[in-house]
């Protein structure tokens, strides 16, 4: 492979009769001939390239058949358009403002546009250089004034006979195609993270409003028990009282801390949607309800759409290509560079083409002794290659885990939510009863009967809250690891 170019080189400098015509062609290519008849010797002083491994630019990944915790009718093409599977018109416009003026993401897409031209400076490496020079002087000798000009234009190609730059354009290339996909995640990450961030505040919202109801309960029950005790009731004890306005005190603690905990839903949201965290961002009162189970695809098909296995598949492949050309700088150098210009005291004749000199120069280079450098920045290359190889295959077993994860998580809260909601029900029965039993003054009926009833009441209706929440935020860190488009 690292002949081709060289033999190309030869046919060429075999034919220059075809060329007899062009004056100083005859003299440039003898030089051209005498410069490639070194060339042999220093391919082969350069021959070490050949013996450093190519690296390698692709990796298979062995992908089941089916996801082990899905259902087989679950098994079908992969969710596209991933936010209508919440029906909450609120939380996809959330998500859109979130896109358009989130600070995070307008910082990656400048980081984008800047990749984009990191492609132009390195496509043209390939072309040649041109550069235009002007000077002028005065002199003063002998009381005399005399004054000078010069002009030149010069020029430099690399003609690339190994392929080194072509190499590390496709490189760049390469990390650009990297860039787009890492933005592609960085939105995909921020509409879920958004999403998530809303059912939060929506959440903390409805367990503020549990707190306060609470509250209400408590305050309403301290009332009777102080009533009744005032009566004379015959159940009601001092101890009640006291137990009452323990409750009704804690209620209210519990009150300050879900303020706390909505207003901090608050402003994480509001900093995402690129508003100023003042807290008073109003949520929906319910969370948005899910429409049914979700298709999610073979696993196959992971490893094309999600942009974080699309980055690193062309991270993989830059390093490749920057490999490739370390590999070829131990090989010989060719560039050719040529000037011309004249140098006149007199400015009118300064472009006349009988006053020009024209130098053209080809520089043939092989380095020879460097210790070992060279050839260990290509070996430190392959191993780069061989690191990007080996992380690619780690984040394709990381976002396989982050599926399976994910499935398996849908089944059991979906099943525990199932349960819980039943809890709740019992809970709340079992919380009547217990303090329509205390107030009627039935017999056994006694406050910590009332306390306990409400304590698990309370918990099981904080809990299926929370669990509910937690189910959304489940099945959008299944889209994502599924890589669901936005």
């Amino acid at each position: 492979m690292f002949f081709k170019s060289y033999v190309l080189g030869l046919i060429v400098l075999c034919l220059p009769k075809h060329l007899k015509d062009c004056k100083g062609c005859d003299s440039f290519l003898v030089m051209l001939r005498r410069l490639f008849g070194l060339t042999g010797c220093l391919i082969l002083v350069g021959c070490g390239a050949a013996l450093i491994p190519a690296p390698k630019n692709s990796l298979k990944i062995n992908a089941p058949a089916v996801w082990q915790a899905a259902g087989n009718k679950t098994n079908q093409q992969i969710s596209q358009g991933w936010l209508q599977e919440f029906s909450d018109a609120r939380m996809r416009s959330t998500v859109q403002e979130a896109q358009q003026n989130n600070q995070n993401l307008q910082a990656a897409a400048a980081r984008l546009r800047g990749a984009k031209e990191l492609t132009i400076q390195s496509r043209a490496d390939l072309l040649p250089r041109l550069g235009l020079g002007a000077s002028g002087g005065l002199t003063n000798s002998d009381s005399e004034t005399s004054d000078r000009y010069g002009l030149s234009l010069a020029a430099s190609w690399e003609p690339d006979l190994w392929g080194r730059l072509r190499d590390l354009n496709r490189a760049t290339a390469a990390d650009f195609e990297a860039a787009v996909a890492e933005f592609r995640n960085a939105r995909l990450s921020l509409a879920a993270t958004t999403a998530k961030s809303y059912c939060n505040l929506i959440s903390a919202q409805q367990q503020l409003v549990l707190a306060q109801t609470t509250l209400e309960s408590f305050e309403k029950n301290l009332r009777i028990i102080e009533r009744n005790y005032k009566a004379g009731v015959p159940n009601v004890r001092a101890l009640d009282v006291q137990l009452g306005r323990t409750n009704v005190s804690a209620a209210q603690r519990t009150v300050k801390s879900r303020e706390l905990e909505r207003d901090d839903a608050a402003r994480s949201l509001e900093v995402l949607l690129g508003r100023y965290p003042s807290a008073t961002l109003q949520p929906g009162r319910s969370l948005p309800e899910l429409n049914g189970r979700i298709p999610v695809g073979i696993p196959a098909t992971l490893i094309e759409r999600r942009p974080d296995l699309h980055a690193a598949r062309a991270r993989l492949e830059a390093s490749a290509g920057r490999a490739d050309a370390t590999r070829k700088n131990l090989l010989p150098n060719l560039s050719l560079t040529g000037s011309s210009g004249s140098s006149r005291g007199n400015f009118a004749r300064l472009l006349s083409p009988t006053d020009l000199v024209t130098n053209i120069t080809l520089n043939l280079t092989q380095n020879l002794y460097s210790g070992g450098a060279n050839e260990a920045e290509a070996r430190a290359a392959i191993a780069r290659n061989q690191a990007a190889i080996h992380d690619y295959a780690q984040s394709a077993l990381e976002a396989f885990r982050e599926v399976e994860s994910a499935i398996a998580a849908e089944s059991s809260l979906a099943a525990q939510e199932g349960f819980l909601q039943k809890e709740v029900e019992q809970a709340a029965l079992a919380e009547r009863q217990a303090e329509r039993d205390y107030s009627e003054g039935i017999e056994g009926a006694d406050i910590f009967s009332v306390l306990e009833s409400q304590r698990r009441a309370n918990n099981a209706r904080s809990t299926l809250i929370r669990l509910k929440n937690e189910r959304l935020q489940s099945r959008i860190d299944l889209h994502l690891a599924l890589g669901g488009s936005f």
